[in-house]
């Protein structure tokens, strides 16, 4: 089965409705309620879909609800059967406090093309189509990695540009990258946004790097297979009940690195509409009589494209 244009549109719909749905909270200093309102929103519109729907990256587990939860069946029940992989909001912080890049993102896949990933942190790296596949590795170090894409892209280390969180934990990496002259783009949240910064040079990142959520470098990694970019990641299980957790999703090798096409599989669509203007769309704008949102759309066999739509307001 391929996703067809009137599929692909709908989809875009649900990211578009579950921004608008946000809109009355931005700046509320509320995160509870707006994400709650992006989340009953897409689950809604999800609902409405002629699909055979599960869950397989949410935001945790049934106990945990109204969240959309892993596991969780979507869909009229009467179409294929489909992964869903969904942040409704990310950049809770950002939208409580109207600040730049809240997005919500939503990705779909046939049933088993997308990885099930466990709520864990993920060491990741994503860099661009142009940067030849073999010079950048999770295993190798931070220095031989920013050398190797500079040799790649004829460029001095002080023009290229690395993205990370802005973590504690990320401190050893990016006291390095300081001395390499490397040039920073610090993040305080939205490690999926930040992964797709890697896809144009617009953007003027040359590599994103570091530590993050396992579910998000899933949703990232839908959208960068549009973009033939390369990604990597490894998950980091820390504790008991991270272990049992993989086990039970059938992860036996607790130490593999997984690449772009371990992590998606055939063909997927990802969306990301802007609840807040952020580097990749602008937020959502209301405008007399309607709302105007902007929505990222990744599907490699049809579009890679800002989408732009009206919703009259009722």
């Amino acid at each position: 089965m391929k996703f067809e244009k009137d599929f692909l549109d709908k989809i875009i719909n649900i990211t578009s409705n579950a921004a608008i749905a946000c809109y009355p909270h931005l700046g509320k200093k509320d995160k509870v309620l707006v994400d709650k309102a992006a989340t009953d929103e897409m689950r809604k519109n999800l609902n409405q879909l002629d699909i055979n729907g599960k869950v397989v990256i949410g935001e945790g587990e049934l106990d945990q609800a109204p969240m959309l939860y892993i596991g969780e069946k979507l869909g009229t029940g009467k179409g294929p059967s489909i992964d869903i992989a969904v942040d409704p909001l990310e950049g809770t912080n950002f939208a409580a406090n109207n600040l730049p890049g809240a997005l919500s993102v939503l990705s779909i896949s046939l049933k088993g093309n997308l990885f099930n990933a466990p709520e864990t942190y993920m060491n990741k790296l994503a860099v661009g189509k142009d940067v030849p596949f073999d010079a950048t590795d999770l295993d190798f170090s931070v220095e031989k990695n920013i050398k190797n894409i500079a040799d790649s892209k004829n460029k001095d280390l002080d023009k290229i540009t690395a993205c990370i969180l802005d973590r504690p934990r990320h401190k050893e990496i990016i006291d390095k990258l300081k001395e390499l002259k490397v040039n920073l783009r610090l993040l305080t949240d939205g490690d999926v946004a930040g992964a797709l910064l890697v896809t144009d040079e617009k953007y003027a990142v040359d590599i994103f790097l570091g530590v993050g959520g396992g579910p998000e470098g899933v949703l990232a990694a839908s959208a960068l297979d549009a973009f033939n970019c390369k990604f990597q990641g490894r998950f980091l299980f820390k504790t008991d009940k991270d272990i049992t957790r993989a086990n039970k999703m059938g992860i036996k090798d607790l130490n593999k690195k997984y690449n772009l096409n371990e992590i998606v599989k055939g063909e997927s669509i990802f969306c990301a509409t802007g609840i807040t203007t952020g580097d990749l769309v602008n937020g959502v704008v209301k405008n007399n009589d309607k709302y105007i949102t902007e929505t990222f759309v990744a599907h490699k066999n049809s579009m890679i494209d800002i989408v732009k739509k009206e919703v009259a307001i009722t």
